[in-house]
């Protein structure tokens, strides 16, 4: 088949090198630049989501744990492992039973793929690798591994793999409308495919719109923002969000910090940063945490993306990581889809469209 895939971030990248793996002519279109937008603005982790246990969401963690084995395997000069240590407080929202009741499944479901079994750390030991951790109050913690990545060179590795494999690349080629019958209208004129695969992230639902088609799944926008701080980290800390049940990280990355993330409804026509109300919340989560305390002036930069997840939750911490595909005569478009399953969400589309063939 002749396919056409629309979008240059990790999904569409990881959907086009499949595509091409199994034999089919793939033509794919970004309208900017590769991995320029939401893909290389996550917070570099390569997990299967400890939290989303809590929503149930057992087959995406397991996907995202075999995921994750692969991608530390196969690209280790992009990966690595990475020791997270998440303390727990008098006056935390968790008890050490359904931490440890969590932190035990996440091993049961990585199985032979794990990195390694979760540990518990006295308050001595995470004070001893955390020294600027506040001690009031703290119990201990549990200690595990998950993985890290450079997102955006990860995504042009991809790339690389797409165009070994075939693909036909075009940067700054924004799609302007598809029709059902396979039709690309792009700026250059008109182009015909078998199929076209709609992978625009957070553009996809308005790209349906422009071109006249319905929209079956609905989209909820979050933007997820970033600060990175100087100062190296030994370890990782998933820390709960004073108040809140949701949980942010603070990572060792590129001889800085990386502090995130937030979970801020977006429209798109609103620019793509980090607010300033956002830049409190996270330096108000780390004061709460760690000494000395931080503000603005410490704030080396920012970085914010906006994650197009699956509507129907009132709480965006609690939307689904997971994605959905819906079809339009030769348009089949993406809607969801978590950065470390980006391979496993090709996977499913490639063979949907060969049971369909």
């Amino acid at each position: 088949m002749d396919i056409a895939v629309v979008g240059g971030g990790i999904n569409g990248l990881c959907v086009a090198w499949q595509l091409a793996e199994a034999g089919h002519k793939v033509s794919l279109y970004e309208r900017d630049q590769l991995m320029g937008a939401t893909s290389s603005a996550s917070s570099k982790l390569l997990h299967g989501g400890l939290r989303y246990l809590e929503q149930g969401h057992w087959q995406l963690v397991k996907t995202g744990l075999a995921e994750r084995r692969w991608w530390l395997d196969n690209v280790p000069q992009l990966t690595q492992s990475l020791p997270l240590i998440y303390p727990l407080y008098q006056q935390g929202r968790r008890r050490r039973w359904q931490l440890k009741l969590g932190l035990t499944l996440y091993d049961a479901l990585a199985g032979r793929q794990g990195l390694g079994r979760h540990q518990w750390l006295s308050r001595e030991a995470v004070l001893h690798q955390v020294p600027n951790l506040r001690s009031r109050g703290l119990l201990g913690g549990y200690l595990f591994l998950d993985g890290q990545m450079d997102d955006k060179a990860l995504g042009l590795w991809v790339a690389e793999q797409c165009r070994l494999a075939g693909v036909q690349i075009f940067e700054q080629h924004p799609v302007l409308a598809l029709d059902a019958k396979g039709t690309v209208a792009l700026a250059d004129g008109l182009a015909q495919f078998d199929a076209v695969i709609n992978v625009a992230g957070p553009w996809s639902q308005a790209l349906l719109q422009q071109s006249g088609l319905a929209v079956e799944q609905p989209l909820d926008l979050v933007r997820g923002s970033h600060l990175l701080l100087s100062g190296q980290r030994s370890c990782g800390l998933m820390l709960e969000v004073p108040g809140e049940a949701r949980l942010v990280f603070l990572l060792p990355y590129g001889g800085q910090s990386l502090l995130g993330t937030t979970e801020v409804r977006h429209e798109l026509d609103q620019p793509i940063q980090c607010s300033e109300a956002e830049t409190r919340y996270l330096l108000n989560c780390y004061n709460h945490y760690l000494m000395p305390s931080l503000t603005e002036g410490d704030v080396v930069a920012s970085f914010a993306g906006v994650r197009p997840l699956l509507a129907g939750s009132l709480d965006p911490s609690k939307a689904s990581r997971d994605f959905q595909l819906s079809r339009q005569g030769r348009v089949l478009t993406v809607s969801g889809g978590k950065w470390t399953t980006a391979r496993a969400l090709a996977r499913t589309l490639v063979a949907k469209l060969g049971d369909e063939s």
